[in-house]
């Protein structure tokens, strides 16, 4: 069982940054696959980034690839998201989900837990 809690979510303008954080418990984290998604009000959940069970591989969305860089520290029980040159379109609530995978998917039935998602507002 692996608990995941975000934090991080706010308000910027377009072109600033934020940093999200998901932070874990459970001791086997350094075991999963970790990814973060996205919802838009009216919209699908959708896949922005993931990364392997050691951080060594890491996979993006078209859309945030340049300006999104995932990244966790086993050690912490964390992954983050740095997200750089904010854009309106990346308002959403954004979720960090846990895969007992190697390879992590882009797909949200791949991942197994869930946060509560945090509120990512980009003003143009």
């Amino acid at each position: 069982q692996v608990q995941l809690v975000e934090s991080g979510g706010g308000l910027v303008q377009a072109g600033g940054s934020l940093r999200l954080s998901c932070a874990a418990s459970g001791r086997t984290f350094s075991s999963y696959a970790m990814g973060w998604f996205r919802q838009a009000p009216g919209k699908e959940r959708e896949f922005v980034a993931a990364t392997n069970w050691s951080g060594g591989s890491t996979y993006y969305a078209d859309s945030v690839k340049g300006r999104f860089t995932i990244s966790r520290d086993n050690a912490k029980n964390t992954v983050s998201l740095q997200m750089n040159s904010l854009k309106p379109e990346d308002t959403a609530v954004y979720y960090c989900a846990a895969a007992n995978v190697v390879v992590p998917s882009t797909g949200l039935r791949e991942y197994d837990f869930w946060g509560q998602g945090t509120q990512v507002t980009v003003s143009s």
